[in-house]
């Protein structure tokens, strides 16, 4: 099938290289899935950017957040108590951390391809539910203000947080609005039936699987009649576990929504679901292959390979510029068609 979605030739937009590290005492091992928005004219990107202290021969360290102060945990890499077998997570002591602490970094950019990163970091985790960092943040503009929603990761679960701004300068924290295990959280642009309305991925152990489910709130802050509206299918290419990408755009035939799945290889696409203008609740149409798949070079071999993701893009008109991290590593970006992208589903 030929691609409906063409990858800027620019591509790395951005690097790890490219993004100062918040304190001299780490490096930056990835820059992904950033949020993606306009503001005064310009486009602006929240990097997730993942930091680790200098591995050394025979030793695994991992930043971790205490009171808000970075504490380094290092374990040798023959420990008994030490189980390893992913480049992103570790078990020690029976407690799961992650190899890296991730926050959030503004970068800006006048033409939606050349970017300046800021020196510092936007947000950083903050309290109990935040010590193993923040992620993947999508960015929706509704009821006058820019509202984020992100991954949470402690000890504790993973869970889904919310900000808001208006000036990209001061933020208000509103607390976890879903707990463990939840992520994969994006608002709509806009109240439909008069609700505010949001998806979100619960998961957990057992039955069920890591699906995409739809809620609706009344304030943006309690949230209820969640339902699930898409799951993994067997034997496709999402048939291990599917995620919203950004806010769903509204179309003359419906909402149309990017969202990632992957299946037992952990092989991350992009497909498309289409949902009721009035009901959301009411999928109507969805990708059977997916609509972006990671062959370029650069998104198949990274911090982990064979990964496109997005959870942020920009509407003009007809076109969706989709801003999406590669293989764990990178930050790139695509440009399509809505109409086609419908035509597809």
């Amino acid at each position: 099938m030929v691609s409906i979605i063409q990858r800027f030739p620019e591509n790395p937009l951005l690097r790890p290289a490219d993004i100062p590290a918040s304190t001299p005492d780490l490096t930056v091992e990835c820059v992904l899935n950033p949020g993606a928005f306009r503001y005064r004219g310009r486009t602006g990107l929240l990097l997730r950017v993942a930091e680790r202290p200098r591995q050394e021969p025979g030793w695994i360290s991992t930043p971790v957040l205490d009171a808000g102060q970075i504490k380094i945990l290092r374990v040798r890499q023959n420990d008994p108590d030490l189980k390893s077998t992913d480049p992103r997570v570790f078990t020690y002591k029976g407690r799961q951390y992650l190899t890296t602490l991730s926050h959030l970094r503004l970068a800006w950019s006048e033409d939606g391809i050349h970017f300046t990163v800021e020196p510092q970091p936007a947000l950083l985790g903050v309290g109990d539910h935040e010590t193993f960092g923040i992620e993947d943040c999508r960015v929706e503009f509704v009821a006058g203000q820019y509202w984020l929603t992100y991954t949470a990761v402690s000890e504790f679960g993973v869970g889904v947080g919310l900000i808001s701004t208006m000036d990209w300068q001061t933020y208000t924290r509103h607390g976890i609005i879903f707990p463990p295990h939840n992520k994969d959280c994006a608002l709509f642009p806009e109240k439909v039936a008069g609700h505010y309305w949001a998806f979100h991925r619960p998961s957990g152990l057992g039955l069920g699987g890591n699906f995409i489910w739809l809620s609706r709130s009344p304030d943006l802050l309690h949230w209820g009649d969640h339902r699930c509206i898409a799951a993994t299918r067997p034997g496709q290419w999402d048939s291990e576990r599917i995620g919203a990408g950004a806010a769903p755009i509204k179309t003359e035939r419906g909402w149309l929504a990017i969202y990632h799945g992957a299946d037992q290889k952990s092989r991350y696409c992009l497909g498309g679901l289409l949902l009721d203008l009035n009901d959301p609740y009411r999928v109507l149409a969805r990708s059977r292959e997916p609509l972006m798949e990671p062959v370029a070079d650069y998104e198949q071999r990274g911090f982990f390979g064979n990964v496109v993701f997005t959870n942020g893009h920009v509407v003009d008109g007809d076109s969706i510029a989709i801003y999406y991290g590669a293989s764990d590593s990178l930050v790139c970006g695509a440009r399509a068609s809505i109409q086609e992208i419908l035509k597809r589903l």
